[in-house]
């Protein structure tokens, strides 16, 4: 596994994007399967910076990509406020855009886009372990 740790700034997301991708290239995923991770990564740090920290320069994110026979995964820690992610209902995709809730969207995509969603949390610790495989594999 290599591991990278960034500050918890929007600003660190493209350097995470970069390394993910890279990871995801290695890992033999297709163009769209790397988009697809891409966008969950960035979404889901996003998320660790918004809501677990509440703000920017608050505390870093770590990231770590396994290669395997199968595909990427990634893995995505931080020491913000847990969540527990079953009481975030998935959203009311038929309404219209004015009733839908403001929140819940991201973690739907993020379990769209990916094949294995995990959290883990431990006091002081949070853990989101997301897995792609690659086309035809299960």
């Amino acid at each position: 596994m290599t591991t990278l740790t960034f500050p918890g700034r929007f600003d660190s997301l493209p350097m995470i994007a970069d390394f993910v991708r890279m990871s995801a290239q290695e890992a033999g995923l297709s163009s769209f399967q790397i988009y697809a991770v891409e966008t969950a990564v960035d979404e889901a740090c996003a998320n660790i910076i918004e809501h677990a920290y509440g703000g920017e320069d608050i505390g870093n994110i770590e990231c770590g990509c396994v290669i395997t026979e199968k595909g990427l995964t990634i893995i995505l820690r931080d020491t913000g406020r847990p969540f527990n992610p079953e009481n975030i209902k998935n959203p009311d995709l038929n309404s219209s855009l004015a009733e839908r809730s403001d929140h819940g969207l991201g973690l739907y995509f993020i379990r769209q886009w990916m094949d294995a969603v995990d959290f883990e949390f431990k006091p002081g610790s949070n853990t989101l372990t997301m897995s792609k495989f690659k086309e035809n594999q299960t």
